[in-house]
């Protein structure tokens, strides 16, 4: 499954049903750079069991301010809408696997 982009507009939308990760970013943070193929990977290898959304800090901050974003890369998973995890920073793709195993 492809990443998919989103929007302080477009967010609830987004992230409203089934176990959502999402990735708070910027284009000039280095660590975000880093930790984007992996996402890309786990979207191609569990995209059956998680959604993987992107939302660029910068260009989108009500939503950044609303769940508390101080430090990017923050990534957020959300079940059904709620949130239930939070990472901040640059984690190695097993960390992830197993949050999602987690969740899914």
């Amino acid at each position: 499954m492809a990443i998919v982009n989103t929007t302080d507009a477009d967010f609830s939308k987004d992230t409203g049903s089934g176990l959502v990760l999402v990735d708070f970013w910027a284009p000039w943070c280095g660590p975000c750079k880093m930790i984007g193929p992996i996402l890309e990977e786990l979207a191609d290898e569990m995209g059956d069991k998680i959604k993987i959304v992107k939302l660029n800090v910068d260009d989108n901050q009500e939503t950044a301010g609303k769940f508390g974003v101080m430090s990017i890369p923050t990534l957020i998973f959300f079940k059904d809408g709620e949130v239930v995890d939070k990472v901040i920073g640059f984690q190695p793709k097993e960390t992830l696997e197993a949050r999602i195993n987690q969740y899914a």
